[in-house]
């Protein structure tokens, strides 16, 4: 079944991604992941190289990253917080965060919600004049929020072609989060769809699969709230 049958009130696609939107996306994509069969795990995730193990594992790794730039009193712009990385195998994810295997599918569940949590907490209650590195430029607490639901709706994609489960995501949240990240993508097109060739992984109609890509998390003039 798609995720997609949660309904929602859509607001503008010009309302800022908020620290709402990034535990909704969360909370969608644990969910069914849970549906997932224990055995299923070691496979390829979509065409990624990595197997779905190691792609929830970096999913939790980008949330828990982007929290953790967002926390010092005065966050870096030049580089991350220096937490130490490494691979578990070559070839596979350079994470900080990793899951342990006894656990099974069910801690790895739980490692992503608590990265995501962190990253929830940390828009929350950043400040909004905050600036904080990331490789693609300096971004803001929103910037950051919708990066978190970009990593969040692509991997789950991702994850969904390996193990075997439906995934299509609100269109409004999409929609927000290219406003946000991807300005110049196509607005009259399926915002789902587009998110998806905005991030190399499908065509679009006339439009031909990017083989390269980058989002746009400039901190933007002042939006006005979500109703």
């Amino acid at each position: 079944m798609s995720r997609s049958a949660e309904s929602e009130a859509e607001p503008s696609p010009a309302s800022p991604v908020t620290a709402d939107d990034l535990d909704r996306a969360v909370r969608l994509a644990v969910d069914v992941l849970r549906t997932a069969p224990a055995e299923a795990w070691d496979g390829k995730a979509g065409s990624l190289e990595w197997d779905c193990w190691e792609t929830v594992e970096h999913l939790a790794d980008d949330l828990f990253f982007y929290a953790a730039q967002l926390g010092p009193l005065q966050p870096p712009l030049d580089t991350h917080v220096p937490f130490a990385m490494q691979k578990k195998r070559p070839g596979g994810p350079t994470n900080m965060v990793f899951a342990d295997r006894a656990a099974g599918p069910g801690g790895l569940m739980q490692v992503l919600e608590a990265s995501g949590a962190l990253l929830v907490a940390m828009v929350r209650t950043a400040p909004d004049e905050t600036r904080a590195y990331h490789a693609f430029g300096v971004s803001d607490p929103e910037g950051f929020a919708a990066m978190g639901v970009v990593e969040t709706l692509v991997h789950t994609h991702d994850l969904a072609e390996g193990l075997g489960l439906a995934w299509t995501p609100p269109a409004g949240l999409c929609a927000r989060t290219l406003a946000r990240l991807f300005p110049d993508a196509p607005v009259t097109t399926d915002p789902w769809l587009t998110l998806l060739w905005a991030t190399g992984r499908a065509g679009l109609p006339g439009r031909p699969r990017l083989t390269a890509w980058r989002w746009d998390g400039t901190p933007r003039p002042p939006r006005p709230p979500r109703p």
